[in-house]
């Protein structure tokens, strides 16, 4: 094959798919993600697989499903024998270099074995003046005290500059990467894992970005899941955070901040772009622009995240794929429906490097040539079975802004239990183990306010669903170590 191109995944934290102005959100100023288009694909239809960070990272950093591998918690990362995508790079000649959040390696783990720089913003530093820095920095706090009104949104507003540049910051990060790309002196191809924090909640961001917002462009939020046929785990987060009167009054800002921080992510995004033009090196490298799941942003009346529930703000996700010059491409929106899964394959189907086990990707290089036809169904998938308590993550209380989630977490009933969910075409059927299961028609409800489980016309569509989810669970169930043990 010609000569193997750079890969760049420069991945968000907590980004939704319509937080981003192309994909219709007026309010938001996403220009530099927004000219991808002019030489990429972005998918319109593109899931996570499942809507919590350490589970959706160790799931597209193998192109494995996370119920293969047992990945359904924040507190259970890779063990040292599992498949991981950055060390296959690295075997097969890459320059690894890792910048940014983990959430996929156990923090106390060398991660030599994966990469050949990593960088989390913070250890780089000089250690006295690291120390020197964080005892004279004073991180953001909310603006509210625990049983306030509006405590639980995980709202800041405006930051300084000093704040967000703190130590760890995206700042940090990304200028690392750059300065690092500057002065490398190796002569293989790189793959740069690029991982930053924002929009990831608390909602706060600096100037100019903050007042950059036009609060009249924001759209209506979804209303309350305690007035809609939602899951228990939903309406108990919902009952627990109480926010929705807060919200009438303050959504606008809270929902402007996090745009604000979206747009300052397009931003540093263009940091990156300049930085591999100057260098003659961006025709010759394939860019992955994605986020490991999204938000809710106060729709549902709900701030931040769930391990279960599908709901498009959490489960569907930007992805814009920029293939290097030698890559035939065909930019534009696609709707053709995509999973992270398929991240590791299409990156496989490039450099020509394959895995040293099976995964369940399928390469999107077809799509980025014109291709409207992709998968028949994605999937998402989430929560326990009842007796799991070490997945419960306890030990927060009520002064944790993540108390809301958590305690409906540590509950045994069917709140934080197992579901499944599959989108076929525009429809959306979720399995629920122990409760209710849900079907929406994105088509004629976009903001999936009504649940159409009971509804009859639709009784065959859900049959043929729930058989699609069986062949895709036999399928995809596990894998058999590539290794022949001694018996």
């Amino acid at each position: 094959m010609e000569k193997r191109p750079n890969i760049v995944y420069f991945v968000a934290d907590q980004m939704r798919n319509d937080s981003l102005h192309h994909m219709g959100c007026e309010a938001s100023i996403t220009p530099n993600l927004d000219a991808l288009l002019e030489e990429g694909v972005s998918f319109e239809n593109a899931y996570c697989q499942n809507p919590v960070c350490v589970p959706s990272r160790c799931s597209f950093m193998t192109g494995l499903y996370p119920h293969t591998t047992g990945h359904r918690t924040m507190h259970y990362l890779q063990d040292e024998d599992e498949p991981n995508f950055l060390r296959t790079m690295k075997k097969n000649g890459y320059e690894v270099i890792w910048v940014g959040r983990n959430d996929i390696v156990p923090g106390d783990r060398s991660k030599e074995d994966y990469c050949d720089v990593y960088f989390d913003g913070i250890i780089n530093e000089d250690t006295k003046q690291l120390t020197k820095r964080m005892q004279n920095f004073k991180m953001p706090q909310l603006p509210l005290k625990p049983g306030d009104e509006g405590y639980y949104s995980h709202y800041i507003g405006k930051i300084s500059k000093e704040e967000a540049h703190r130590p760890g910051s995206d700042w940090g990060c990304v200028e690392s990467a750059l300065q690092y790309l500057q002065e490398r002196k190796s002569d293989k191809p790189f793959f740069l894992y690029l991982t930053i924090s924002y929009p990831h909640p608390p909602y706060a961001c600096e100037e100019p970005w903050y007042s950059s917002i036009n609060r009249d462009l924001i759209e209506p939020k979804r209303p309350s899941a305690l007035l809609l046929d939602k899951p228990s785990m939903l309406k108990g987060i919902c009952k627990n955070q109480n926010i929705g009167h807060w919200l009438d009054d303050n959504y606008k800002e809270l929902k402007a901040t996090y745009l604000a921080m979206v747009s300052r992510f397009d931003y540093q995004f263009g940091m990156l772009k300049k930085q591999l033009q100057d260098l003659n090196i961006y025709d010759d490298t394939s860019i992955f622009v994605f986020a490991d799941h999204g938000d809710y942003t106060g729709d549902y009346d709900i701030a931040e995240k769930v391990q279960n529930c599908f709901d498009n703000p959490i489960s569907n996700i930007p992805l814009i794929i920029k293939p290097a010059k030698q890559f035939e491409c065909l930019p534009r929106k696609t709707k053709a429906l995509a999973e992270l899964v398929d991240l590791c394959e299409t990156v496989c189907d490039m450099t020509g490097i394959k895995t040293e086990y099976v995964q369940f990707g399928k390469s999107l290089l077809h799509v980025l040539k014109g291709d409207e036809e992709h998968k028949d169904a994605v999937f998402c998938e989430g929560g326990r079975i009842h007796g799991e308590e070490w997945a419960m993550e306890k030990g927060h209380g009520k002064e944790s802004w993540y108390w809301p989630r958590l305690h409906e977490q540590g509950k045994e009933g069917p709140e934080h239990t197992k579901a499944t969910m599959i989108r076929m075409g525009h429809f959306k059927y979720v399995k629920r183990l122990y409760e209710k299961d849900e079907f929406y028609d994105l088509e004629k409800d976009p903001l999936e306010i009504n649940n159409l489980i009971d509804e009859p016309q639709y009784k065959e569509q859900i049959l043929l669903m729930k058989e699609r989810m069986l062949t895709f669970y036999q399928e995809t169930g596990d894998i058999v170590p590539n290794r022949r043990d001694l018996r």
